[in-house]
């Protein structure tokens, strides 16, 4: 397998923190339904993308480009200075939290276990079209290769 490359459609969300309820003397973890569906729909968007191949068994390298929504609020400067880079998110969702949504949706659908990913480049900008791209090498391709950087001897 060379990349495997695709887009997660739709607002990136992070991965919420389970809610714990309490019956009698057990305490059950519950995760959030909002993180339950991004993760569906993570795993849906690595599914087609797989196309019937087997999972990923070795050690595997991730570059995920986060793309969110421009407030419509902002002005027109800003929203250009957005689109071309120079204005950078620092908001919400973290970008870790929105790794951990989508690793967990990946799990038994590109790889086998998230444990699995040992080299990793995330970047985190606003975009005309929100989701998260992602591209996915077995670990022979480095991070720099699938950014397009050049390789240094």
């Amino acid at each position: 397998m060379d990349v495997l490359e695709f887009v997660i459609p739709g607002v990136p969300a992070g991965k919420g923190r389970p809610r714990a309820l309490r019956r009698g003397n057990h305490i059950k973890l519950v995760t959030p339904d909002e993180t339950a569906a991004y993760e569906s729909k993570v795993a849906l968007a690595g599914h087609q993308a797989m196309a019937g191949r087997a999972l990923l068994s070795g050690p595997v390298c991730a570059v995920l480009t986060i793309k969110l929504p421009i407030p419509a609020s902002w002005s027109k400067r800003k929203q250009a200075a957005a689109l071309a880079g120079t204005e950078l998110p620092t908001k919400k969702p973290d970008a870790d939290n929105v790794v951990k949504a989508i690793f967990d949706g990946l799990n038994g659908v590109v790889w086998n276990d998230d444990t699995q990913v040992v080299d990793m480049v995330v970047r985190k900008r606003y975009a005309a079209v929100p989701g998260v791209a992602v591209k996915i090498a077995a670990v022979e391709f480095q991070a720099q290769d699938l950014l397009g950087a050049s390789r240094h001897a």
